[in-house]
């Protein structure tokens, strides 16, 4: 089995802005502390470079207090990347801001492109043999039609799932953990999306730690998840926790602050 699904040799980070207190959320569960933020995401990037991959971290956009959230902003395969087009109106612009970065290091990079379609990258999960996308209220039908198309041809199918009802993303309950074994809160492996794969259920009251990060030999986890540790260690995974109180508040989690990829030129 192939292992492109979690062993990348590059990342694409961005510096959380001044304005970050402006970002979106579900609930308001008070206003993150930016020097609290940075000092996460130092963590964060270095953790990735532990791992010996060449990680790029980006200026702050103030214009855009969403921006620390990559992953929304595109889909990298091996193959290429296909810029995404954000469900909410003020995080558009920031999928544009990406694309000349990855122009720079993929030599096929796409564009969701219609008017009607919405997606975002923090509602696809990859695995190894195909691309599943949750429809959210930030990812439409047309979003995910679109994407179908643009991905046909580097030999990648799309499985249509859904996210939970009131959950923001679908990756905000489940992560891959290796090309045959998913990390999912309860509520969305009982929809059953993940027939065929081996699914690691986190402990109970312990959602949030759903959304951690397979990246190269580490499995990256939002710290003070004790149980869900624990089951992440007992099946044979290192384990490294990085704060994140802070994008917590903002809805955000360990996969939202990073692009992972290994570009084939």
């Amino acid at each position: 089995m192939s292992d492109h699904s979690f062993r990348f040799t590059h990342a694409i980070c961005r510096l959380p802005a001044a304005s970050i207190s402006d970002g979106l959320r579900a609930v308001d569960t008070g206003t993150p502390d930016l020097t609290m933020m940075l000092t996460h995401h130092a963590d964060y990037v270095a953790a990735l470079r532990s791992t010996g991959a060449d990680v790029t971290v980006l200026p702050a956009l103030s214009d855009y207090p969403d921006s620390v959230f990559v992953e929304d902003t595109a889909l990298c395969l091996p193959q290429g990347a296909v810029i995404m087009r954000p469900g909410a109106p003020t995080r558009l612009g920031e999928a544009a801001e990406m694309a000349p970065h990855l122009a720079a290091l993929y030599g096929d990079l796409r564009r969701i492109t219609g008017a009607d379609s919405f997606i975002e990258g923090g509602d696809i999960l990859v695995s190894e043999t195909e691309v599943l996308v949750g429809r959210s209220a930030r990812t439409n039908g047309a979003g995910i039609a679109e994407l179908t198309g643009l991905v046909a041809d580097w030999g990648w199918p799309v499985r249509e799932v859904h996210t939970p009802p009131g959950v923001l993303h679908f990756k905000t309950d489940c992560s891959l953990m290796d090309g045959e074994t998913v990390l999912s809160t309860r509520r969305l492996s009982a929809s059953g999306c993940f027939q065929g794969y081996r699914v690691l259920d986190v402990a109970e009251g312990e959602e949030a730690a759903a959304n951690a990060i397979r990246f190269n030999d580490l499995v990256i986890m939002p710290a003070g998840f004790p149980r869900t540790r624990e089951v992440v260690e007992r099946a044979g995974y290192t384990v490294r926790e990085v704060g994140n109180s802070e994008c917590a508040k903002l809805d955000g989690g360990m996969s939202c602050l990073s692009l992972r990829f290994t570009p084939k030129g």
